[in-house]
């Protein structure tokens, strides 16, 4: 059954009277610094516009791939490694080699089949007309981060402002014809790896230290050295959440917990799969999800689809956004 868009939208609008104005934030507390990869001291880790490591000419290889790098160009902003050409239609230009000197290649850190990072965004699968209305808010200055120390998010907004019309249509439609699978496996626990902070990404450390999770959820490489170092696109990620949250999240996602949200399914569709130009949450990153549910909440989002999500986001807690988030993450696509 065909069901509008827009009838979706005016019962979201009618029911979202139940919430109330946002919360501020309290004096100078960091925003949810798992879900934007930040240590929790206030220091601003190094964020590289474009990492080139040092290279001796070694070729490095990947499983089940024919292609052959060195870390150099491994990581070229404008011509990144393509290990899995198999895996994604034929990338437009802009996707894979950029435009210099200011638009790096999406798939440097979105990869080619646009799985993308903790750090950043997982854009496969996206609406067409979701992903160009999100490029033009960064471009028109009503997307941008709560957390003023997360870098990649301003280069999103310099990319945005320098792409043309023509390019940003031609990523939107190469990233929606490439499904979303999923990749993340979410374990809950009380303890998790020691890890550090690289770019935004938690990283585990060397040996078996655990410390306590908490009020958290902390997504790592599966592979660390085929994250970190080879970017192999096909490499999936582990999500640490508390015990319990998923079923938390659940009662939230599925049923509003009772009157304190939203059901996300009214908008994004019973499977949670999207439905015309509402993004998919399903299998998505936690880190990305929570991020983006305290940037609405807290006014760094202010284009059109986020002002409909305003209301649903007011009132949740930051240990709602670790149980959604998890629950997201959690569910099949």
């Amino acid at each position: 059954m065909r069901i509008s868009i827009w009838t979706l939208l005016l019962a979201l609008i009618v029911i979202t009277g139940v919430a109330s104005a946002a919360p501020q934030q309290q004096g100078r507390e960091l925003p949810l610094p798992w879900a934007y990869g930040m240590p929790t001291d206030g220091s601003t880790p190094p964020q590289p516009a474009c990492v080139r490591p040092k290279d001796d000419g070694t070729l490095k290889h990947l499983a089940d791939s024919s292609g052959a790098f060195t870390l150099t160009q491994i990581s070229d902003c404008f011509g990144p490694a393509d290990w899995y050409p198999e895996d994604h239609p034929a990338m437009p230009d802009v996707v894979a080699h950029g435009r210099k000197p200011i638009v790096n290649a999406c798939a440097l850190c979105h990869y080619p089949n646009g799985k993308g990072r903790p750090e950043n965004a997982g854009i496969s699968g996206l609406p067409v007309a979701y992903f160009v209305q999100q490029m033009n808010d960064f471009k028109n200055g009503l997307r941008r981060s709560a957390e003023p120390r997360k870098a990649n998010t301003d280069r999103m907004i310099i990319f945005a402002k320098s792409m043309t019309d023509d390019e940003i249509k031609a990523a939107a439609e190469y990233f929606a014809a490439i499904k979303w699978t999923p990749w993340i496996k979410v374990i809950e626990t009380m303890d998790v790896p020691k890890t550090r902070v690289a770019a935004g990404l938690f990283l585990p450390l060397e040996g078996s230290e655990t410390e306590p999770l908490g009020q958290r959820v902390i997504e790592v490489p599966a592979k660390l050295e085929d994250t970190e170092t080879l970017r192999n696109p096909r490499s999936p990620f582990v999500a640490y959440a508390p015990i319990g949250s998923i079923k938390k999240g659940e009662d939230l996602v599925t049923t509003g917990g009772r009157g304190k949200t939203i059901p996300c399914g009214i908008c994004h569709s019973p499977k949670l799969e999207g439905i015309g130009p509402v993004p998919p949450l399903a299998g998505r990153s936690p880190s990305y999800e929570a991020r983006q549910m305290y940037d609405i909440q807290h006014g760094a989002r202010k284009g059109p689809w986020a002002q409909l999500m305003q209301q649903v986001v007011a009132n949740l807690t930051p240990d709602d956004m670790v149980a959604i988030s998890a629950y997201l993450a959690s569910v099949s696509p």
